[in-house]
């Protein structure tokens, strides 16, 4: 099996994580080939890999994916007000899909470039999309918060929608009450995550624990004394 990413035919390759150098005869540096390449038709993943830049390539390819929504949004935004009557030829020409194009470009509309958050991704803010401004940015800065994912954000969403309000938005009003400090509460999420559980869940789960505790050990001081 060829591994060399020049062989692979009609693929230009890209470097992906922390790019490294070597010396070549007189000194001169090249570009190793032990790092994460793109070509046209996929990866190019060298063995012996180490986890950090396997780690670093994988965060970059996702900012890309997420970015490029937004980019070809953008792009048949500016097509369709630039070059009404031309503009389905540039589509068929790059060879794009019209009917996701079409939904990248309407949320492209719906959030102009200064209202776009880049902590959150293009597919957080197409459950937004159809909301009124206002409600846009509330949930926004709510799952923006909150690190909500776009499931949590849509459940969320639809909780609301139902009338009950979501375990999130509880764990939230309690976090504002007891002005928790944000290095606290960004601690807290990841223990939550390294539990595999929600926020919510994960505190009122320590929280009954501790209490539990304190009162056991209350009730056999209690007992001593008497």
């Amino acid at each position: 099996m060829r591994n060399q990413v020049k062989e692979v035919e009609g693929s230009r390759a890209l470097p992906f994580g922390r790019a490294t150098q070597r010396t070549r005869g007189a000194g001169a540096p090249e570009s190793r080939r032990d790092q994460v390449l793109t070509t046209n038709v996929g990866l190019h993943i060298p063995a012996g890999l180490a986890f950090e830049e396997w780690e670093r390539a994988g965060r970059q390819l996702s900012g890309l994916i997420n970015s490029s929504s937004w980019w070809l949004g953008d792009w048949l935004v500016y097509g369709k007000d630039h070059y009404a009557d031309r503009y389905e030829r540039g589509i068929r020409a790059a060879g794009l899909q019209y009917q996701t194009l079409r939904n990248y470009a309407w949320v492209s509309r719906r959030f102009e470039l200064h209202r776009r958050r880049s902590a959150l991704s293009f597919q957080h803010h197409a459950e937004l999309a159809s909301l009124p401004v206002e409600e846009q940015e509330t949930w926004l800065d709510r799952a923006e918060r909150m690190k909500w994912s776009t499931k949590q954000l849509r459940n969320a969403i639809r909780a609301q929608r139902d009338g009950t309000p979501p375990v999130a938005d509880a764990a939230e009003a309690s976090t504002r009450r007891l002005a928790v400090p944000d290095n606290r509460l960004q601690w807290w999420h990841k223990a939550a995550e390294q539990s595999g559980t929600e926020l919510a869940e994960w505190v009122m789960h320590t929280l009954d624990a501790a209490a539990d505790r304190v009162l056991k050990e209350g009730d056999m001081r209690q007992a001593v004394v008497e």
